[in-house]
């Protein structure tokens, strides 16, 4: 039986009140006793902790371009990734093929990079079953969708984008889905599983006027089945908006550059919280002293309006885990409290090594890859400013709705963010679009120049991939309208 069958399997318990722990391991063709086993030769004296994670992953993807079908592929993988950790040092190997064999030669190599001799035996530990959460329930049907109901989707998406403007001369769409499951068995007893789906639909067009040709991207998604698009024509919603951004910027101006204060829209610009301040929180970083916040649990780090959080709780969000790849239940962690550092995002390793607690945010791309620490939704609490009052109290300044690319140095917070779309504030109103522009600046800095927070929340719409370490990972992020009171703008326009 292929990997789908088994996941379909699964699917079906959800409905009968087994849980999911009851078939796992049978999942992968194997018995809690092999992997036990396994789990034996790596549970010796020197090894402070070790672990399993199964992982069988189904991909699907379809992308159009000029109303044409560009690519349409499906990928089916399955395999074990083995962690041995001892002090420091963490032992790791994984295998494709799940028989005893293989598992024993991936626990003993493992073992071996990890230094740790094969010993005496700790005292073995029971397995035990915890209850998972379900925030992302999935029914059978939204796991099976069609190739054609894909185009279907993608064929509407590019006539609704031409139908927005004449001026949209080309329209390229994607939908990708990811259904996961995964089982972890661990040397301290656990034993516990998950079904992770995941989807996203991302829509760019280009404008084109007089030669000026411009671009304007929107898409959505989450831990989500396929009818989530169609409700409420979400899928037609995104298609306009990404036609929207196209067509606005062919009347973009050239940004103004110099140093003036910005206004960040709410939802996706948390990005930049993101980039510029989670990682700086990530407890690898901070272990190594190589953040830029390393050392200032309990100090002021941002004013006082500041508190920001990841939680990777939040029902169908496209960065939240019942749990996270160790097993350990996700939760909402508050980093930064009113200005003042609170704490850091953890794994089993860095919390165990730092003494601080365990967030539940372990997290690797497959089981190919070892496990780091890595945020889940990452944003900042709303405030208590009206975003109307934000923006009448600027005189003269940039108010940024969303962001394309950026980059960030973890060492001392320092980022470069382009601005996908944007706006002149003038005398309190916001005028004209502007395109080119560019945020440069200091992520903790930043958060203490922040003096206003509006009470309007929004989360993003389920786009965000974050890269570490070559691994990449589904998050999410959100942010309230914010005023940061100076800030670098690059731009053409001096």
């Amino acid at each position: 039986m292929d990997q789908l069958y088994f996941a379909l399997i699964l699917l079906e318990q959800r409905g009968t009140g087994m849980t999911i722990d009851a078939v796992q391991l049978a999942t992968f063709g194997l018995t809690e006793r092999e992997a036990q086993h396994a789990l034996d030769r790596l549970n010796v004296r020197d090894v402070d902790y070790a672990d399993l994670y199964f992982e069988s992953r189904v991909s699907e993807s379809v992308s159009m371009e000029e109303g044409i079908v560009k690519r349409a592929a499906k990928s089916i993988s399955q395999g074990v990734g083995v962690r041995a950790t001892a002090g420091e040092k963490t032992g790791f190997a994984y295998s494709d093929e799940l028989t005893k064999k293989d598992l024993e030669l991936a626990a003993d190599t493992a073992r071996y990079i990890a230094n740790s001799p094969k010993g005496d035996h700790a005292v073995p530990v029971p397995a035990q079953r915890r209850p998972t959460r379900d925030l992302y329930p999935i029914e059978r049907a939204s796991a099976e969708v069609a190739t054609a109901e894909r185009v279907a989707l993608l064929n509407e998406i590019d006539a609704e984008a031409r139908r927005y403007d004449p001026r949209i001369k080309n329209v390229m769409a994607s939908f990708n889905t990811e259904y996961k499951v995964v089982a972890v068995a661990t040397s301290d007893g656990t034993l516990i599983g998950d079904i992770q789906p995941l989807s996203r639909l991302q829509i760019t067009c280009i404008a084109e006027d007089n030669g000026n040709r411009q671009v304007g991207s929107f898409g959505g998604g989450g831990r989500v089945g396929f009818e989530f698009y169609r409700e409420q024509n979400r899928y037609l919603e995104y298609a306009r908006e990404a036609a929207r951004e196209a067509i606005l910027n062919l009347s973009a101006i050239d940004a103004p550059a110099g140093v003036m204060p910005v206004v960040l829209g709410g939802g996706w610009p948390g990005i930049l919280l993101h980039e510029a301040i989670g990682h700086g929180l990530e407890a690898d970083f901070n272990r190594k002293k190589t953040s830029a916040f390393s050392s200032l649990i309990g100090k002021r780090v941002a004013s006082d309006v500041c508190t920001i959080v990841d939680d990777g709780t939040l029902p169908f969000r496209r960065g939240s885990l019942n749990m996270d790849d160790e097993g350990t239940p996700t939760t909402r962690t508050v980093l930064i409290e009113k200005g003042i550092l609170r704490g850091y995002i953890t794994d089993k390793l860095n919390a165990r090594l730092m003494g601080i607690p365990l967030t539940g945010n372990g997290r690797r791309e497959s089981y190919q890859s070892v496990v780091l620490p890595r945020m889940t939704n990452t944003f900042m609490l709303a405030g208590e400013s009206d975003p109307q009052d934000i923006i009448r109290s600027v005189k003269k300044g940039l108010y940024a709705v969303s962001f394309g690319g950026g980059q960030v140095d973890i060492t001392n917070g320092k980022f470069v963010f382009s601005a996908s779309e944007a706006y002149l504030i003038e005398d309190g109103r916001i005028t004209k679009p502007v395109k080119g522009a560019t945020l440069i600046g200091n992520g903790p800095e930043i958060l203490t120049k922040v003096s206003m927070v509006g009470h309007d929340l929004k989360l993003d719409n389920g786009i965000g991939t974050c890269g570490k370490d070559g691994q990449s990972v589904p998050v999410g992020v959100g942010l309230p309208t914010i005023k940061i009171d100076e800030i670098t703008v690059g731009g053409t326009q001096g």
